[in-house]
C-alpha cells in the first residue's frame, strides 16, 4: 500500500478481508465464500454512507451468486452520472477478478473492452493476483470501479461523450 493516499488506505484497511477461496463449482465453500462477500459489502456500504460516500447498489441477480447487478454513479460538477454496472462470478473466482460492465459506456472510452467491461488489467489485476483469496467484491469496487469512474467520468463528461440525464431530457425537448 506505498504510495496510496490516506482516504485510500483507510477505506481498505476497513473493508473486511476473505479468507475462503472457493468458486462457483465449490458447493458448501463457495456458500460460505459468498456469506463472507456479503458481509465486506456491508460494511464497505455502511462505510460509504457513513462518509457520505454513497456511490453504488448491487445485488446477487441469481441465486447462486455468480451474476450481480446494480447501479453506481459519479457527481462531477455537481451533477449525478448515474450507470447500470453488472458483471458475473468468473468459474476461477477468486483467483481470477471480476470483469465489471458498465453497458451504457461501451465504446465511448478507450479504457473499456467489448460489452462495457471497463479496463484493469494494468493496475488492478496484478494487485488483485497479489491478494487472491483476501479480495472479494467489495475490494474490486473499491480499487477497481472507483478509480475508474473518478478518471474517466470527468474526461467523457467535458468531451461531450456522455450527458447529463437533465440535459439530455431538455435537449430532446426543444
Amino acid at each position: 500500500m506505498e504510495g496510496w493516499d490516506p482516504n485510500t488506505k483507510s477505506t481498505l484497511t476497513q473493508i473486511p478481508l476473505l479468507s475462503t477461496k472457493a468458486g462457483p463449482r465449490d458447493g458448501a465453500a463457495w456458500t460460505q465464500r459468498l456469506k463472507e462477500e456479503y458481509k465486506a459489502l456491508i460494511a464497505y456500504t455502511q462505510m460509504n454512507k457513513s462518509n457520505d460516500n454513497d456511490w453504488f447498489r448491487i445485488s446477487a441477480a441469481n441465486s447462486d451468486g455468480t451474476r450481480w447487478t446494480g447501479k453506481c454513479w459519479y457527481v462531477h460538477n455537481l451533477l449525478k452520472y448515474e450507470f447500470d454496472l453488472q458483471f458475473d462470478i468468473p468459474i476461477t473466482y477468486p483467483s481470477t477478478a471480476p470483469e465489471l460492465e458498465l453497458p451504457q459506456l461501451d465504446g465511448k472510452t478507450q479504457k473499456m473492452y467489448r460489452g462495457g467491461k471497463i479496463c484493469l488489467t494494468v493496475h488492478f489485476k496484478p494487485l488483485w493476483a497479489k491478494n487472491c483469496p483476501r479480495f472479494g467484491i467489495a475490494h474490486a469496487l473499491c480499487l477497481g470501479l472507483a478509480p475508474w469512474l473518478a478518471a474517466e467520468v470527468p474526461i467523457l463528461v467535458d468531451s461531450g461523450m456522455i450527458k447529463h440525464k437533465d440535459d439530455a431530457t431538455s435537449t430532446s425537448e426543444s
